[in-house]
């Protein structure tokens, strides 16, 4: 079992930055490829990015390709994504989720676990 804490989102303006955060706890972390989804209000969730168990591999949609980031330090057992020049179609509140395969994979369904979430809203 791996239990994932969000953390970082709030209220920034247009062209601003966040650094979002997905603290896990449980199980071994390296063992878990990651991805970022979000889900804006009345719309469906959506990948956003993931990363490889060891971070040697990312993939973005392309809607924040250029834009966020996404990182790991596994000795601190935490996956961040930075997010910069932000767009108020980011808002969303923002997941992240692991995987014990450690295979791209943008469907949501295919993630083992996920956290609680955290708002991203951007104001324009």
């Amino acid at each position: 079992q791996v239990q994932l804490v969000e953390s970082g989102g709030g209220l920034v303006q247009a062209g601003g930055s966040l650094r979002l955060a997905c603290a896990a706890s449980g199980r071994t972390f390296n063992n878990y490829a990651t991805g970022w989804f979000r889900q804006a209000p009345g719309k469906e969730r959506e990948f956003v990015t993931y990363i490889s168990r060891t971070g040697g591999r990312t993939f973005y949609a392309d809607s924040v390709k250029g834009r966020f980031t996404i990182s790991r330090d596994n000795a601190k057992n935490t996956v961040y994504l930075q997010m910069n020049s932000l767009k108020p179609e980011d808002t969303a509140v923002y997941y992240c989720a692991a995987r014990r395969s450690d295979s791209f994979d943008y469907r949501g369904q295919n993630y083992d676990y996920w956290g609680q979430g955290t708002q991203v809203t951007v104001s324009s």
